[in-house]
Parts: C-alpha cells; structure tokens; sequence
C-alpha cells in the first residue's frame, strides 16, 4: 500500500498534510508540482486543479483536510491528530475551520492580487482581507491565552492548519506585537520539528512569495 502526494513544498495548504505526514512518519512519494507533465497528471486525477491530491493505492482523495482525516482513519500513527470522543474532535475541526477561512483565505487574497496587473486590483477587497486578519488575530490572541496548542492540550489537526496560514499571513499582513499570544504560537508551531522540516524544505522556492519574504523566519 503506497501513498502519493501531488503537492508543491510552498503551498501552505500543501504543508498542512505534511506536517500530518512527518508528525506520524508516514512513509509517501512526493509527485512534484513543478512540470507541464506534473500538472496534466494533477488535472487527470483532480479538474479542478487545485493540491494537494492524494492518491492512496489507487484512490483518490482531495483537499488538506480531508486528506488528513484520511490518514487518521487509515494511516494512524503515534500522534492522533483528532480526538477519539467525537465531541472532543468538533473543537478540533472548528479551529481548522477558523484557520481556513479567515487566516488562510484573506491571507491568499492579498497575496494573489499582488500577483495581478497593477489595473486589475482589487483595493477594496484587500482591505477587506486586512481587516479580517486584524479580526482573526484579536480573536485568535485571546483564544490563546493559557493554550500550549489551539485545541485541547496536544497538537492536532487545528495546528496542522494554524503553522503554515499563520507563518504566511504575518509575512503578507504584519501580526501586530500587542497579540502576544499569537506570536507565541507562531514560535511554537516554527519550532515543531515537522513544520520546521516542511518550512526548511520550501526555502529554495521563497523567490516566488511576491510581497518578499522576509529573513526573520
């Protein structure tokens, strides 16, 4: 039984499963995003285009999250990244919620109107995605307070998410220094092995952040 995983080491929704992956040492293939040929193959297994795919002994499964309750159910490991008793697990999922939508998903506006033709911006929804990170963070430092980990008291899906959206929102929208809570879960997440392991595996491809990435991580 063989794991493939069509992927790119930049994507943050990309080092969601990996964390999920190193976290329980489970062995896979890297399918590298990088060629026409790659990505013909991504969009036989999913139109839609977007990754991580993975493919498990021929089937198919998409997005990070559903991806990652996949290897819970079937490739379980020593660090279960949701709770046994189902209404531990909602916590769990609700974080991941939280992170998705309103840490990744501005985050990614900004970050892909930066991208586009100065005359096609979008100012208004930039700003509007600014201020959804600064609402994001308030909440987030406050939930924070006295927390080690988003969800429960051990590592989980929810920090799965939190690491990459997080490292990446205060590269395109500053956390300001005030949600100390929040800056001290960022330090926590970088300095788990297995985001560390995925931040240091996509360091050569940091030229493609196009608001600069900084030096301090």
């Amino acid at each position: 039984m063989s794991l493939e995983l069509h992927a790119h080491p930049f994507s943050s929704y990309c080092q969601k499963v990996l964390i999920a992956l190193y976290e329980n040492a489970t062995p896979f293939e890297w399918r590298l995003l990088e060629s026409n040929e790659s990505r013909a193959t991504l969009a036989k297994l999913w139109p839609m285009k977007k990754f991580p795919v993975l493919v498990d002994s021929g089937r198919t499964v998409v997005e990070a999250t559903t991806i990652i309750e996949h290897l819970h159910l079937h490739h379980p490991g020593p660090v279960p990244l949701l709770p046994a008793d189902p209404k531990a697990a909602l916590e769990v999922r609700a974080l991941d919620r939280f992170f998705d939508n309103y840490i990744s998903t501005p985050q990614q506006k900004i970050v892909f109107d930066a991208l586009r033709e100065e005359d096609t911006r979008d100012i208004h929804g930039v700003a509007e995605a600014r201020c959804m990170l600064d609402d994001a963070y308030a909440w987030l430092d406050g939930h924070m307070e006295g927390r080690e980990w988003a969800a429960h008291d051990t590592f989980s899906l929810a920090d799965c998410a939190a690491a990459p959206f997080l490292f990446y929102a205060d590269w395109s929208h500053r956390i300001p220094e005030a949600f100390a809570n929040v800056h001290a879960y960022r330090r926590r997440l970088l300095a788990r092995p297995s985001f560390a392991r995925a931040v240091d595996e996509a360091r050569p491809y940091r030229a493609y952040f196009p608001l600069g990435a900084p030096d301090r991580d």
